[in-house]
Order: structure tokens, then C-alpha cells, then sequence
């Protein structure tokens, strides 16, 4: 059994089979967290293979100092999961419009969306960045209060304040809410 730290340095050294050794170890963890995120086998394959390259390419901007190798393949893999599920533009159209007749159908926006979205904008600016750093963007709370420059207490209550709010505007918003949790 090969030693991490020395197959971290093979590997940042460009060889082949410590990077072959490494995938072994941790694909199967890395791809359960895929999995989970993006609920597709077939994107959720790409998107592993996508991060063991990312790992290949930026081997040396891995510092062990700052974490253990599996933390840092988890974020560049939990990273591009979340971009392919905030990426809302098709390059190339999947749909086939033509089988509908009334175009209106298509265009139809769900009321419960556009009241969660409404109740999300009540929220006092500090709340609703909170909220987006987390739910939206994908970050931890241990980086989002870094981004917010606030202290990871006041951080945490925020969300939950939010949360809170949320819920007293918006009751049936809670649900949407862990669903969405659920999917991230």
C-alpha cells in the first residue's frame, strides 16, 4: 500500500500510475457525493473523470498544510457538480418544440417558484446574501462568512434568521428549501 504523501508528490511530478493509485483510493467516495448532487449516472461519470483531470492538471497547487488530499478533490468535485447544476443555458437544444401546439403551455412559471423568490427578496440584505452564499453558490458557512467578512457565529445566525423569516412568510417555502438542500 503506497504512502498518500508520497504518491501526492509522484503525482505532482506527473506520473501516470500515481495518479492511476490515487483515483482507486478515492473515485468511489468522490463519485457517491457526484451522485448524490446531480442524481444523473451519466453526468455524474463525466463530472469524476472531469475532476480527476482537474486534479492531474493543478496537482501542484495541492498544499497538505492546508487540508487532506480528499478535501481538496471533494471541492474541485463538489465545484463542478454545482456549476453544471447552476448552468442554465443549452448550448445544444434537447427538446424537441414542434409536438406542442399551444407555445404558452412551455412558457408557463410555477406560482410556488415566483412566491419563494418573492419571500427570498423580503429578506434584509445581509439575510438574503447569506442565504445565496450557502444555498445558491454552494459554499460552506466556514467560506461564506469569510466572504461576508462577518464572524462565524454571526454568520450562522443569519441563516437561521433567514431561515426563520422564511418560513413566517413563506410556510410551504421551508420544503422547497430542504428539497433543494437535498439536491446540493
Amino acid at each position: 500500500m503506497h504512502n498518500d504523501s508520497t504518491l501526492i508528490q509522484q503525482l505532482k511530478n506527473k506520473d501516470e500510475q500515481a495518479l492511476a493509485l490515487l483515483y482507486d483510493k478515492y473515485a468511489g467516495a468522490i463519485f457517491s457525493v457526484i451522485i448524490k448532487m446531480i442524481r444523473d449516472e451519466g453526468k455524474a461519470q463525466n463530472l469524476l473523470q472531469d475532476t480527476f483531470m482537474t486534479v492531474w492538471e493543478k496537482s501542484e497547487q495541492y498544499d497538505e498544510n492546508k487540508g487532506r488530499f480528499y478535501t481538496w478533490v471533494y471541492r474541485i468535485a463538489k465545484n463542478k457538480t454545482l456549476n453544471v447544476l447552476r448552468k442554465t443555458d443549452m448550448l445544444i437544444q434537447t427538446d424537441d418544440f414542434s409536438v406542442y401546439n399551444n407555445k404558452e403551455e412551455v412558457i408557463r412559471i410555477d406560482p410556488e417558484y415566483l412566491e419563494l423568490n418573492g419571500a427570498l427578496t423580503t429578506l434584509e440584505k445581509h439575510h438574503k446574501k447569506a442565504i445565496e452564499l450557502v444555498y445558491f453558490k454552494g459554499l460552506t458557512h466556514r467560506e461564506a462568512h469569510t466572504e461576508m467578512n462577518v464572524p462565524l457565529g454571526t454568520f450562522k445566525s443569519y441563516i437561521r434568521q433567514a431561515l426563520k423569516l422564511l418560513k413566517e412568510t413563506y410556510a410551504k417555502s421551508l420544503s422547497l428549501i430542504l428539497l433543494i438542500l437535498n439536491a446540493l
